[in-house]
This record gives C-alpha cells, structure tokens and sequence, in this order.
C-alpha cells in the first residue's frame, strides 16, 4: 500500500527549514519526526514543480499538494485497470490479493500504474460503491440470519382470529442473495426450520452462519466461547458449518443481515401492508413472488444483480447439501428414576440400570429417543406418544428382573399361583396406582413374603379384599401370624 503523506503544514515545515534557514536533510528529518528519505522526497518534488521560497502568499494547501503530488494527465495513455472484474475475483477466491492482481495487470500493461497508486486508485473506486456491498466477503463465507421486526397479520378465515406471523431472513455475504419466510412462531423448531429452508433455497451451505444473540439458540453469548443451544449445535454439525454470534452490543457484525431486514422490509413488507391473508401458506407465497423480484433486482450503484453476483460468486462455492435434512431434535437433562426409567412428555424410557440417580442428556426426535452419559448414548428407544407408559428394554433391568415381562396380568397371575386372596389384593394394587409400574415394586414385596413364609401363610393372611392386610405387612414387615 502507498506510504502514509504528511499533512500539508509539515511539508511546508521542511521547506522552510531547508530554504530559509539552511539545515540539511538530517537535521530537518530530527525537528519534523520523520525519516531523511521522505524530507529528500519532498524536496525533490519541489524542484520538480519549479516552487520558489517563500511561497506565494496566495498558495493554498490544495494547491500545492496539486503540484507536489500531480495525478497522471488525462492525455498520457495510462491503462485503467478494470476494479469491477477485479472487485468480482476478490470476492470469489478467498486466497487473492491486490499484489497478485496487480501482476497480472501490469504484465499486460507494463506501462501502467505502480503498485501503490494502483492501491490508491482501487481504495477509491471502492469507496464509491453502495456501503452494502462494500465490505468485502469472500465468496461461500457466511450467511448471516435474523428475525425482521414487524410481524404479518393473518386471518383465520373460520374464526376471524388475527395472528401475528414473524419473518425470518437470511443474507449471504458476498453476493447479498436473500432469502424470506413466514413462521408462527420464534421458537427453537422454527428457527432451526427456517435454517433448513435457507440453505436449501441456497443450494449449499456457507462456512459460517452469524445470527444474533438469540436467547433460544444461543444459552450464553459469552465473546470468547458462546455457548449454543445443543440442537442448534446439531444443526451447524449436520450441515458442515460453524455457528459465530454476532458480538453483544456490535451491530456491525451482522450490518448485512440488518441492511438484508431493512431491504426486505422496504420491498416486501411494503408492497403486502394493504393485502388480506388467511393461511401462513398464502403469505409465504406472496413473499416469495416478491422475492424473486428482489434477488433480480439491480443494486443502485452496480451494473448487477443478487442473483447474478449468487449464480456467479456465492453458488460454485458453497458447500454441497447432505443426502439428507436434518431431523429436529431436542434436547433435556433428566435425573434416571429409581426404577431406571426417565420421563420425556409423561412417557417413561428404561436406561441401563446401573445408572440410576445419575443425570443424563436426553435427545428426543419425532421418531426416536436417546439417552447419553457424558458424551456416550447408553440407551436408544422407539418414540412413544402415550403418556404414563413405560417402554423397557430385558437387558436393562438388574438380572433377577430380567425374566419377568413386567405386566398388570403378569402380577395378577403370579398371585393366583399362590391364592385367590393373594390375587385378589394384587389386582387392587395394580388398580390403585397411578402408573402401572409404581404397582410393580409392590407386588413383588407381596409376593416375596410368600417365598419368606410360605404361600399358604401369606394366602390365609390376606383374606379376599384385605388390601390394608397386605399394605401392613408389606411396608411394616409384620409377621403373617401377627395379622389378625
């Protein structure tokens, strides 16, 4: 890059000091702070420009910055180099530089600019573009996501309800290629939905994705290691990508999703305040219709497109999509019960049962749970949707369980082998308890009592109905012939 220029008054300074009182570049270089080959420089470029000292009274700063440091004249057949095309391949290819281009242009035109002009003039034709597309992204790097503020009214056309719809938008970096969707809600299902759509409405995904600092999906937005929501981990896990939170309080680092939410707000938002919508599915069609529009939509101040700066910059290096979408899953810490089972949605899992009183991570899926301990899953079930049922594995029960099926009828017959009494309070036991395997534990004590005592002490000790009997004998350990 060009060295930095001292400000005009210094550059008088060492005039000055060079033709009014006579110091040579040495000393001149010690009073102004400055190296002795940059004094050299500027007196050379006096000279050259023929000034006299003093100078004219009526010289001003930008005059004589004109004339110490001219720019090339307009009839010297000095090539311009092409900054849009070179704008364009700084963008696709991460690893190109301004020197390497700047080669490349010069082998060409070897009569062209200097490298440092040649930076000066690409800093300013930069500079001239629309802010958004100012910054430079390198081509598949980043989509940024985020929530637009206002919402979509929607009517239920049967009950005349209004519900409010959220719009979520997401902006990849390079090209601006936006996309748009209506959700019911903000919660972690729709965000992590909406990020399934966008990378498939993409075609690939990009290396980073930055949202903000979404509470649902991000638990603890701390600088050094923000610490993500599990399923949104899984999401970044499936789909090769590494999730970066926008900074708390630095607005800049998401400026183009929040440009994206403006554009999409003016442009789509806008042009729908005046329409009637009764299904989710209906504005989302809208939405796209002006979508399309926008991404082929010319920039202000770039001869271009979103779509064709996606086609040709963002597209060819996106990261290809998985064979398949991710499944939603979520995620919960539960403590195993005393019977080794743990509850998801009021349906109970058995677990290994040497984990008991351990706390365990849950992930449940439509179709599927899984229990981990520290990292490694150490039970996998079948999804079941019906509460207060139990869903047992044979090998997770302690050995002297293993052979017996746990049921209602099970007990119940266990209890006949000893006796119709013994059955009959097993069956009231069985009835009584909330839950089938709370009944469990309990009709085994009843039962274990026969094995202690004999089944025939136990049966004349139990008469038909006498569930209080068996309460008392089970919980207090009475001997059988203590009963009455």
């Amino acid at each position: 890059m060009p060295a930095r220029r001292l400000p005009v008054r210094k550059i008088r300074e060492v005039l000055r000091l060079k033709y009014q009182l006579g110091l040579d570049n040495s000393q001149i270089a010690r009073s102004c702070s400055i190296p002795h080959s940059s004094v050299a420089n500027y007196l050379k470029r006096a000279e050259a420009a023929s000034l006299i000292w003093p100078l004219p009274p009526d010289l001003s700063d930008f005059d004589l910055e004109s004339r110490l440091f001219p720019i090339a004249p307009a009839n010297q057949e000095v090539a311009l180099p092409d900054f849009a095309s070179m704008h364009a391949e700084l963008l696709r290819h991460k690893h190109l530089t301004l020197d390497l281009l700047w080669q490349e242009y010069k082998r060409t035109y070897p009569e062209g600019y200097q490298y440092s002009w040649f930076c000066e003039l690409y800093g300013r034709w930069a500079r001239k573009l629309d802010i958004v597309l100012r910054q430079e992204y390198r081509a598949g790097e980043k989509m940024f996501v985020d929530h637009a503020g206002p919402t979509v009214p929607v009517v239920d056309p049967d009950t005349g309800v209004v519900q409010e719809a959220s719009i979520f938008v997401a902006v990849l970096g390079a090209s601006n290629y936006t996309f748009c969707e209506a959700v019911w809600k903000r919660d972690l299902p729709s965000w992590i939905g909406s990020h399934t759509r966008a990378v498939e409405f993409f075609q690939g995904v990009a290396t980073v994705t930055t949202p903000d600092n979404w509470k649902t999906g991000i638990k603890d937005p701390c600088y050094y290691d923000p610490e993500l929501n599990p399923t949104y981990r899984d999401w970044a896990e499936h789909y090769g990508t590494v999730i970066i939170p926008a900074r708390v309080r630095k607005p800049r680092d998401k400026a183009k999703v929040e440009s994206g939410v403006l554009i999409v707000e003016r442009w789509i938002l806008a042009a729908l305040r005046n329409r009637l919508f009764f299904s989710l599915a209906e504005l989302n069609w809208a939405i796209r219709e002006l979508l399309v529009k926008l991404n082929q939509r010319k920039f202000r101040k770039l001869d271009t497109t979103r779509e064709k700066l996606f086609v040709e910059v963002d597209r060819p290096a996106l990261k290809p999509l998985p064979t398949v979408p991710f499944e939603f899953a979520e995620w919960k810490v539960a403590k195993v019960h005393p019977d080794y089972h743990v509850e998801v949605d009021r349906h109970y899992y058995s677990v290994p049962y040497k984990y008991v009183h351990e706390k365990v991570d849950v992930r449940f899926s439509e179709k599927t749970v899984e229990i981990f301990r520290k990292g490694q899953r150490i039970a996998a079930h079948v999804r079941s949707y019906t509460p207060g049922k139990h869903t047992t594995l044979k090998e997770h029960r302690p050995e002297k369980h293993q052979d017996l099926a746990w049921t209602s009828s099970l007990m119940v017959d266990k209890g006949r082998e000893v006796g119709p009494a013994t059955a009959d309070v097993l069956q009231r036991i069985m009835e009584d308890r909330k839950h089938p395997e709370l009944g469990y534990r309990s009709c085994l004590g009843v039962l274990r009592l026969g094995k202690r005592y004999s089944n025939e002490r136990l049966e004349s000790a139990l008469p038909p109905g006498g569930r209080h009997e068996c309460v008392l004998l089970q919980e207090h350990q009475v001997h059988p012939r203590e009963l009455p």
